[in-house]
């Protein structure tokens, strides 16, 4: 009898402190903490690009990775691994501590500053809000693809009018070529120095080429542009909805539950008064 208590002391005994570090990784300021290290590991690596070599940086530099290794440990130890890997912005997380840790004293300089950079995205998971906008835009990409075909259909045909008649009119680097065209459309549709530069001059030697612009602007700017962010905004709606509708099934079966408790009250009560009279 006293083995079996000893053995089910042992299983509750990792589960109970699981549990604790787990609250503890949990808790709102042991995240603000972590958000606050973000935050000065990113001034710590523009510091560096102005201090190129300092041996102070570099060892704080150090210290905010191992508090980042501890960190991980700490979550793992407190989710386990199939929970903790079940998040794809734990894996994001663990990717890039480890590969912080990995490429530290190697002599992939450049790949190391890659890291340290990327270290700067872990404020993504680490923000709810961000991490929203996030989700949002992963899971409007397939929707997106339909978009991004029409809009390379549109800049090819656009591409290809302006290779073949304008071609001659301005210098080689604007419609000279296909990939150049391509380029140029890119300007045009953002709006850099396109009427100056591209536009006028081509419409002083081919008249009929404003039509060419204008519509290139109304349809590449103004509607693909719109369609995109349509698109995403929908998505974003449809995570609050999604919410919202969860919400609002929790709140239908605990009503439920709430009419089914009052039903067997009164349904007692009744058998109760039926014995007494």
């Amino acid at each position: 009898m006293e083995h079996r208590e000893n053995n089910n002391h042992a299983v509750q005994e990792p589960d109970s402190l699981r549990a604790r570090i787990r609250q503890w990784v949990e808790d709102k300021r042991f995240q603000t903490f972590i958000i606050g290290l973000i935050l000065f590991n990113g001034v710590i690596i523009v510091a560096e690009t102005y201090f190129v070599g300092n041996r102070s940086l570099q060892m704080i530099d150090r210290i905010i990775v191992w508090v980042f290794v501890l960190e991980l440990v700490l979550k793992l130890a407190g989710f386990g691994y199939k929970r903790y890997f079940r998040d794809g912005w734990n894996i994001f997380d663990f990717l890039i501590v480890v590969g912080s840790l990995a490429f530290y004293s190697t002599p992939f300089v450049s790949m190391m500053r890659l890291l340290r950079v990327l270290r700067l995205l872990r404020m993504i998971p680490a923000i709810p809000a961000l991490r929203k906008i996030v989700d949002a835009l992963m899971k409007a990409v397939p929707a997106l693809t339909g978009v991004l075909g029409m809009t390379m259909l549109i800049f090819t045909i656009y591409a290809i009018i302006g290779t073949t008649y304008f071609s001659e009119v301005l210098p080689a680097e604007f419609f000279g070529s296909f990939h150049a065209s391509l380029f140029t459309l890119m300007q045009v549709v953002t709006f850099e120095s396109w009427a100056s530069q591209v536009a006028r001059p081509v419409i002083h030697e081919i008249p009929w080429a404003w039509l060419y612009f204008v519509s290139f602007i109304i349809i590449g700017a103004l509607v693909i542009l719109n369609l995109v962010v349509a698109v995403i905004l929908s998505y974003l709606g449809q995570e609050e909805e999604d919410l919202h509708s969860q919400q609002m099934e929790r709140l239908f079966k605990e009503n439920e539950e709430l009419k089914q408790e009052m039903q067997e009250m009164k349904q007692l009560l009744l058998d109760q008064l039926k014995r007494n009279g």
